[in-house]
């Protein structure tokens, strides 16, 4: 980096302070280092910045004040000295050059890294970093983090690691390759020591972001990191392949949370035409504000921007040319498109888009076979961040780079960019390598500013900011300048007007600001001023001039065009233009009439014809108000013409506009005519005007008879001294062409002829009295001064220079010139006040010494605030803030400016300017919010500064999780709850929906922290538009997603008139469910309130009244009528009497109890008969240690033999446990985990339809089925129909265990979508049978099977509550102990045939034989996948088939077992010479003993060790084809007679030629050398219990996370059997069958539930071993072993006793746990229910309940028929309607 970005910091840090210096000469605030800077940061809490130089590390402060600094070198050091330096040869002393600087601001440490010492790193003390809080360098190579070359760039960015539950901050850092340096590109770096890892050590091993043995001719160049939405980027340049120098410009990504670099993926960024800037030199990540969004969205050349997206602004410049650069632009959502594109296509499509290949793998020699994956597309967001098995990295081919065009070029090295967003507006700041800053508006055309601050423009007539802009929050109140248009005046109506025709005007100002109250409008027009009325649609009116005011036609035009102007305040001019008063007076040549008038122009104007009479030049043209004047005037072609003419006022059309002259007084006027000219004789005029200082006059002559007029516009200008003129100073400042003077005696400004001085003195010479103070604003200000303040008075100068002095209390104010009026008001700064003199006067003193005197006195004062409250608000502002003390209106709201940590926080108008402070916080912008309150300042003026520390704390914004219900009738007044968390935090509350005409809001009712309720706002328009709902939390802004508006129900005409106590009335309709349900709709009978009992989309059925309803309406109630009563549905606000209705109430009648006969139980008294039996006999107890002594005889003797398995096991099993993740282990989706967990074990397996999803539905009944299913969906949510359901289900005989468990599989995935739902009735269900187990039955037997559907939805849920608890923690060690088993059952002869092995745990599995083999290595060459062979192990005793699933196990280890091609579906070719061989289990070459043919093995074909061998797939062409049916012909022929064996043939079937004694004989022996193999049970056994010893510390470890699920129901049972009085042996038996029984050891016997893979049954015979341990480890009773005794239970008897403690410690340690609550529990299953509902068959699932329904349907009837409960929720009508139209019946409903 160059030196220049001390300056770019400073421009960009201080814009706030330029905007000041744009209008004051205050210095700018500068740093000047000492050595070269190289880096520099700031902490977004503090706002202190640290500057990286050379030797360096400085601190500055907010206002680049040095704060501390801190010496990094020289240092002693050599280049290849390896640390500690002590312990180096050749040392010198060398430059420290700053690498890398980072904020780590959790700890308050600051990260230096330097290039000495191979680049080892320090931690500084943020507050003062002359502290050095850590460093070592005994640490080794794997603390190394920068370089110790000059020339490699080292970035990095915070991050943060979990482990073990533990999370840690982190960085992640990017490097290039120095020659002494790591070869790893990017690296995870910790900062704290835990367990191995040391601080700054590399804690990440397995990066295959490494470039050795490459690293030199890829050449990376790293100048940005970031993150973002969970991604991390690094931006750098490199060489494409390392063939050629050219550097490319890329940014690559990986996850944040991918801690194996998996999902790296590289993405070539060009810049300008054909990527002319190729090399990237700086970055930075910025929202592009509204208006750059939109320019880039219109261009079609970045996608749909929009204002809060991030955008990537970069400056690039070509390799071979420094004087030339460019900055482009990459929208963060195209690069992550563009690189989804990549990464699917490798993953998908076989590295190509569009035909093309698109992906290669960098820093590789593999080309495109790579890229073999086959993963579906609707499978690919699984793999977001990569895994183990997809290759990685990636990088796209050049064809795919993402291109920008340059927007802006530059003739020099740009080398730094920073992007700032000010009113919606991009402002770009570049650097060049000379340390120029250029400031770049972005913009269709950026352009470059030549002022380095932004000029504004608002209704105070100031340029400033938009932050101080009092009232920039009005309605155009504040404009930018550069993009929008300033005030202007676009039309006015009427368009025009004749000059002689005056009346108001409309001016059409579209972006006239907000007038208030106190702000004054008026419109002058060269001297005429009037009042300005402002309309709501941005229009002034205006009142004309009259006629005499408008300035005369020119000659060589029809109009003269006058200025209006439009002032505010007086002083503040909006907008300007002229407008057209037309002339339409025509020459008129008349010989026949001699007599005109002069009157008013309403003629329309005619052509002048040059012989005809002309009038003008009057004279003279300026009239003073109140002195007679002559008027002449000159006309021509008036030969043989006598005039004469009358003047006549226009007294009508100006009472017409209501501002008349006042009087005209006229005469006869004589003309005396000549041959062509004339001299007009007659009396003197007396004009009278008093409405402005001066106004036009005009008349003309007109011929009496005809109406027409001759040309004889003639124009004067009437005046008046005293208007405008009030005082001496005012009339003095008057144009010398109005003779006005300052009249001492009548104490006014009159016209020279009317001031009566009696030839005392000259008007002329009086001197204008002493300056008089009427007022002074502000009356305070603080001691320091700074301030302005205003004086108005009267005879305050003339000129701005007649001031000579201002004083404040007796101290000299300055003045401000440039705020001057004339006599009226003077504006000055005051300066420090005097402590000894405080209060005084303000005097004035004007040259020639004449002074004026306050009578009001200003008061020095200091503010002192003492409280703020709130004292918390969120970080996105808007929160009004309300600050006491004493003296804070101290100066005028303009001087106070409140800030919060740097945070405007703009007052609020002058009425909350007083003894209190309001002012409303701004947004902070920071990413991560301070954790501690900010320091509330506030300055007045210039000077004085007054805060309050720990004031105020920006907190994070609210959070919205949720909104129920999610839509509403137009009608509105529906209740809306929102939750989420943050609440407290906000004010102001707004439910606002916004279409495209309309908008209306509505205010929160009720607040609380986690919930807010809301009435939804009322639509009076239609819904013809589109409506968004959003919810504004003061400035925070969120939309309501999704919602949906409704059009408002319709009702039908009630049938039923009359109604009982005892009916039910039904209104009918259609749309009700639409946005109600039952719980909120209301209805009245009159003044009575009913019950909705249940609401559909075309039916209300409510009860009736429970006490008689009396009419609303008093006049009804006077009626001796039966009443007709309204009946009136209420939704929200909506309100709808639907008709008129008739109570009658029926008399009570006598209840007649029977009382049942009260049948005594007998008490049956069973004799219980203890059962004693000694087990523990003498003759059992030497058993026993006879037997355990020949277990540990056995174990010694195979000790040695389980080192060497284990050894060789943990070899073998490197690659597959070094890496172990969630990412790499091939766990399968939640939809596909349910279905095996719940529906493999059916009856149909696979192909079950709740697996495949397929309904055998007819199209034309699809829609009503559809339906049908989702009203059954919600009567299934009815908690009295469901457990009738279930309980007439289990009370039929028929209904079997398989379907009790299917039936709740079904239900399971039925109600997944509310979780909290099905807990509750699997809560009820298990309450019923827990009082049944423990009343009338053996308590411990509960749970123990599935013989209810209770027990069944318990397993079910569980195994949803623990599927994350799988992914996160137990699943890896069980994905290593199914690993392991599988690799070790391999290692030796398994018969194909007899499914045994020689490596096993299940004694039945167990191979009785010695078989000899031998370990071959074979080099498998894939058929189409390149030349690259994958060397493979297999055994020479393996069938063709098992050597096929080993290629394919090896060859696709980084595919899941879905996605690897079968054993059938390739073929394998042996190629021993010239000629190949196909392989394969049996053909003609098989050997036969007798009858008996033994299947091929590769020892059969002979391969030998390191032989090369194809795997092909099978393509069915002709010939292929041919070829198959031969062989398969032959394979039939072969496989006629089955008696086929591989390494052992079956023990009861013996060759024919030996006799029968002779197979006896044989049988016994080789029963006898079968038991003799058992031994090696132990040495697998011994090499396996790591693997189950990890499986059962992940699972039954209370330290770890303990899935909430377990705790919650642990609880449940615990609290049940205290209420029951249960022994804790029952309550131990309970949990055990709960958890561990029920699903722990299902998912241990079925690996292939949880994780994409193929169990053998060689695998799942030793599964089971371990499972039975598992559940031999959670009972309570002892196993006491025999010679008798299973030998899978002999295996792990030893081990029992620890796991029966590990199983006890989890109960007791679940049991101290911190319990959990209904409502996290709930809230935890809404979670689940939110993430995965969508992707499950629901319909499906509901159809196929609706079988049993359907089955079991009149047992269903009957029994909610005798619920009364169902029968108020007419649940047995509901359940009619959906089977007729399920089962499309006609009923009789």
């Amino acid at each position: 980096m160059e030196s220049w970005v001390s300056l770019l910091l400073f421009l960009f840090c201080h814009l706030t302070s330029q905007a000041h210096e744009a209008r004051s000469s205050t210095p700018v605030l500068e740093y000047l280092s000492e050595n070269f800077i190289n880096n520099v940061v700031q902490d977004p809490r503090t706002g202190r910045i640290y500057l990286g130089a050379v030797n360096t590390i400085y601190q500055l402060g907010p206002s680049l004040q040095m704060e501390a600094r801190a010496e990094t070198g020289p240092k002693e050091d050599a280049r290849t000295c390896t640390p500690p330096a002590s312990a180096c040869q050749d040392t010198k002393p060398m430059p420290n050059l700053n690498k890398l600087l980072l904020v780590h601001p959790s700890n308050g440490s600051l990260i230096v890294c330097g290039s000495r010492y191979r680049g080892i790193c320090s931690l500084l003390n943020l507050t003062n970093v002359e502290q050095q809080l850590y460093y070592s360098d005994s640490k080794g190579e794997r603390t190394y983090v920068a370089s110790i070359e000059d020339n490699v760039n080292v970035v990095a960015v915070m991050s943060s690691y979990s482990k073990d539950g533990q999370n840690f901050s982190v960085f992640l850092v990017g490097k290039g390759y120095g020659t002494l340096d790591s070869t790893k590109l990017i690296s995870t770096r910790i900062l704290q020591d835990f367990r191995e890892w040391v601080v700054f050590e590399s804690i990440i091993e397995a990066s295959t972001v490494q470039t050795t043995p490459f690293a030199p001719k890829y050449l990376h160049d790293f100048r940005h990191a970031f993150k973002e939405d969970g991604f991390v980027y690094f931006l750098f340049s490199r060489t494409l392949d390392g063939t050629d120098n050219k550097n490319l410009t890329f940014v690559s990504r990986l996850c944040e949370e991918d801690h194996h670099y998996y999902s790296h993926t590289e993405l070539q960024l060009n810049c300008g035409p054909n990527n002319r800037y190729n090399k990237v030199q700086a970055a930075f990540v910025a929202s592009p504000g509204k208006e750059l969004a939109r320019v880039m969205t219109e261009s079609s050349s970045y996608g749909n921007v929009v204002s809060w997206s991030k955008v990537l602004f970069m400056v690039a410049s070509p390799d071979d040319d420094d004087s030339d650069s460019a900055l482009c632009m990459y929208p963060l959502s195209s690069i992550n498109e563009r690189l989804v594109d990549i990464i699917s296509a490798c993953y998908s499509d076989s590295g190509k888009i569009g035909g093309y290949p698109a992906v290669h793998i960098p820093y590789t020699t593999k080309t495109e076979e790579f890229c073999t994956s086959n993963i579906g597309k609707e499978l690919l967001k699984n793999f977001t961040c990569g895994a183990d098995f997809l290759p990685s990295p990636l990088a796209s081919k050049p064809r795919f780079a993402l291109k920008a065009n340059a927007v802006l070029t530059m003739s020099s090295l740009l080398t730094a960019v920073a992007v700032a967003v000010e009113n919606d507006h991009t402002i770009a700041f570049l650097g060049n390598n000379k340390g120029e800053v250029f400031k770049v508006h972005l913009t269709e055309q950026p352009y470059v500013s030549p002022k380095a601050v932004q000029q504004f423009l608002h209704i105070e007539d100031l340029c400033t900011r938009r932050s101080e802009c009092r009232r920039a929050e009005e309605k155009n109140g504040w404009l930018w300048s550069p993009k929008q248009q300033c005030v202007k005046i676009v039309s006015f109506f009427p368009a025009n007007l004749s000059c002689k025709n005056t009346e108001k005007v409309k001016i059409n100002i579209p972006s006239l600001p907000t007038i208030g109250p106190s702000d004054r409008l008026h419109c002058i027009i060269q001297s005429f001023q009037s009042e300005g009325t402002m309309s709501e649609s941005s229009q002034v009116s205006c009142n004309l001039p009259n006629p005499s005011h408008i300035p005369q036609t020119p000659e060589d035009q029809d109009f003269v065009a006058v200025a209006i102007r439009i002032f505010v305040n007086e002083t503040v001019e909006l907008a300007m233009k002229e407008f057209k008063f037309y002339n339409c007076a025509a020459t008129f040549c008349s010989v026949t009439h001699r007599k005109y008038t002069v009157t008013l122009n309403t003629a329309s104007a005619d052509n002048l014809d040059v012989n005809c009479p002309h009038f003008e030049n009057p004279d003279p043209v300026l009239i003073p108000v109140g002195y007679k004047t002559r008027i002449s005037f000159e006309g021509i072609n008036l030969d043989l013409y006598q005039v004469k003419c009358f003047f006549k006022t226009p007294l009508e059309t100006m009472d017409q506009i209501g501002d008349p002259v006042s009087r005209v007084i006229y005469e006869l006027l004589y003309l005396i005519l000549y041959s062509n000219t004339f001299q007009s004789f007659y009396n003197p005029f007396f004009f009278s005007y008093d409405k402005s200082p001066e106004t036009n006059v005009l008349f003309y002559v007109k011929d009496k008879e005809s109406g027409k007029k001759m040309d004889s516009i003639l124009n004067v200008t009437l005046y008046n001294c005293s208007m405008g003129r009030e005082d001496c100073s005012l009339c003095k400042n008057a144009d010398p062409k109005y003779r006005c003077v300052w009249c001492a005696k009548q104490k006014a400004c009159v016209y020279e002829k009317l001031c009566s001085t009696q030839g005392l003195e000259n008007p002329y010479e009086i001197e204008c009295p002493a300056p008089q103070i009427s007022y002074i604003i502000p009356h305070f200000g603080p001691l320091k001064g700074g301030i302005s303040i205003t004086i108005r008075g009267s005879n305050l100068g003339i000129h701005k220079e007649d001031i000579k002095s201002i004083t404040v209390v007796g101290a000299p104010c300055k003045h401000q010139e440039e705020k001057y009026s004339v006599s009226t008001s003077v504006v000055c700064e005051i300066g420090p006040g005097d402590p000894e003199n405080l209060w005084g006067p303000v005097e004035v003193e004007l040259k020639g010494g004449k002074r004026g005197t306050s009578l009001l006195h200003f008061t020095y004062r200091n503010p002192i605030p003492d409280a703020v409250k709130p004292a918390k608000g969120p970080k996105a502002g808007g929160t009004l803030i309300t600050i006491t003390g004493k003296f804070l209106d101290t100066g005028s709201r303009e001087d106070v400016q409140v800030t919060i940590g740097g945070v405007d926080c703009p007052c609020l108008g002058r009425e909350q300017f007083g003894p209190v402070i309001t002012c409303r916080t701004g947004e902070y912008r920071a990413d991560k919010v301070p954790s501690d309150p900010l320091t509330v300042t506030m300055k007045y003026g210039k000077s004085t500064t007054t805060s309050i520390p720990s004031a105020f704390q920006f907190m994070e914004n609210p959070t919205i999780l949720d909104h129920e219900p999610k839509g509403s009738f137009v009608c509105g007044g529906r209740n809306i709850l929102v939750t989420g968390s943050g609440f407290d935090l906000i004010q102001t509350a707004v439910m606002k929906v916004q279409g495209d005409n309309v908008t209306a809001f509505e205010f929160a009712h009720e607040k609380n922290d986690t919930a807010l309720q809301f009435r939804s706002p009322t639509l009076n328009d239609s819904l013809n538009q589109h409506f968004k709902t959003y919810i504004q939390l003061d400035n925070w802004k969120r939309e309501l997603k999704p919602f949906d508006y409704h059009p408002d129900p319709t009702f039908h005409e009630l049938t039923k008139k009359v109604i009982t106590e005892a009916s039910i009335i039904i209104v009918t309709g259609r749309g009700f469910s639409k946005a109600m349900t039952a719980k909120e709709a209301q209805a009245f009978v009159g003044d009575v309130l009913c019950v909705v009992n249940t609401l559909q989309d075309e039916k209300l059925f409510l009860d009736p009244p429970s006490t008689t309803p009396r009419a609303r309406s008093r006049r009804h109630r006077r009626d001796t009528r039966p009443e007709l009563l309204d009946l009136m549905i209420k939704f929200g606000k909506g309100e709808w009497v639907v008709g008129s209705v008739q109570y009658e109430q029926k008399n009570d009648l006598s209840l007649y109890i029977i009382i049942p006969a009260v049948i005594v139980p007998m008490l049956l008294i069973i004799a219980i008969s203890v059962y004693c039996y000694r087990r523990k006999s003498q003759q059992a107890e030497r058993e026993y240690e006879k037997v355990k002594h020949q277990l540990e005889n056995l174990e010694e003797s195979v000790r040695d033999r389980c080192k060497k398995e284990f050894t060789d096991l943990m070899i073998e099993m490197e690659d597959h446990t070094n890496d172990l993740s969630e990412g790499r282990i091939p766990f399968l989706d939640y939809k596909t985990y349910t279905d095996r967990v719940f529906f493999l074990p059916s009856k149909d397996g696979a192909n079950d339809v709740m697996i495949t999803g397929r309904l055998d539905i007819p199209e034309a009944r699809r829609a009503v089925v559809t339906q049908a299913l989702n009203q059954f969906s919600n009567l299934l949510n009815s908690k009295t129909f469901l457990i009738n359901f279930i309980r007439t289900l289990e009370r039929s005989h028929d209904f079997n265990a398989r379907a009790k468990v299917y039936f709740a599989s079904l239900l399971t995935v039925a109600l997944h979508g509310k979780l909290e739902y099905y807990t509750d009735i699997m809560r009820t269900l298990l309450l019923e049978l827990m009082n049944d187990y423990v009343n009338s039955k053996n308590p411990k037997l509960m749970l123990r099977r599935s013989e209810t559907v209770v027990e069944r939805m318990l397993c079910n849920w569980m195994s949803i509550c623990l599927y994350q608890f799988l992914k996160d923690s137990a699943g890896e060690p069980l994905y290593k102990l199914f690993r392991a088993i599988k690799h070790q059952i391999e290692k030796g002869p398994v018969d194909a045939r007899l499914k045994k092995a020689k490596y096993t745990l299940n004694d039945t599995g167990l191979l009785g034989d010695d078989v000899e083999y031998s370990v071959l290595t074979l080099q498998v060459l894939v058929h189409g996948e390149g030349p690259d062979v994958t060397p493979v192990k297999v055994l020479n005793c393996d069938t063709i088939s098992q050597v096929k699933e080993k290629i394919i196990e090896q060859v696709y280890r980084n595919l899941p077992y879905s996605l690897r091609p079968k054993v059938d579906s390739v073929t394998l070719e042996w190629r021993p010479g010239s000629t190949g061989q196909i392989l394969s289990d049996l053909d003609l070459t098989s050997q036969k003993e007798g009858r008996w043919k033994r299947v091929n093995t590769l020892a059969h074909y002979n391969v030998r060790d390191n032989a090369t061998l194809v795997l092909s797939r099978v393509v069915h062409t002709q010939q292929n084809y041919d070829q198959n049916q031969e062989n398969h012909e032959e394979r039939n022929a072969l496989l006629e007679d089955d008696k086929v064996f591989h390494l052992v043939r079956p023990t009861d079937e013996l060759d024919e030629i030996k006799s029968k004694r002779g197979s006896i004989k044989d049988k016994s022996m080789t029963k006898a050398i079968t038991e003799i193999y058992l031994t090696r049970l132990l040495s697998v056994k011994g090499t396996l219990q790591q693997f189950v010893d990890d499986f059962f510390r992940g699972v039954l470890c209370s330290v770890a996370v303990v899935p909430p699920a377990v705790k919650y129901f642990f609880d449940f049972l615990d609290e049940q059997a205290l209420k029951h009085n249960v022994d804790e042996e029952t309550i131990h038996i309970w949990k055990t069958n709960s958890l561990p029984l029920r699903f722990w050891v299902n998912i241990l016997k079925n690996p292939h539930f949880i994780f994409d893979v193929h169990v053998s049954e060689m695998v799942d015979a030793s599964l089971s071993v371990i499972a039975q341990t598992f559940m031999d480890a959670c009972t309570k009773s002892e196993h006491k072993l025999s010679r008798d005794s299973p030998s899978n239970k002999l295996l792990y008897a030893k081990e029992i006793s620890t796991y029966k403690k590990m199983v006890d410690d989890y109960y007791k340690g679940v049991r101290k746990m911190v319990p959990v609550s209904d409502q996290d529990m709930n809230t935890h299953l809404a979670e689940v229910s939110r993430s995965h509902t969508d992707r499950l068959n629901t319909q499906v699932a509901l159809h196929q309940l609706y079988q049993y329904a359907s089955k079991y349907y009149d047992g269903i009837i009957a029994s909610l028929d005798e619920d009364p409960a169902a029968q108020s929720k007419q649940l047995t009508l509901r359940l009619q309607q959906i089977a007729a139209a399920l089962e499309n019946k006609v009923t009789d409903l």
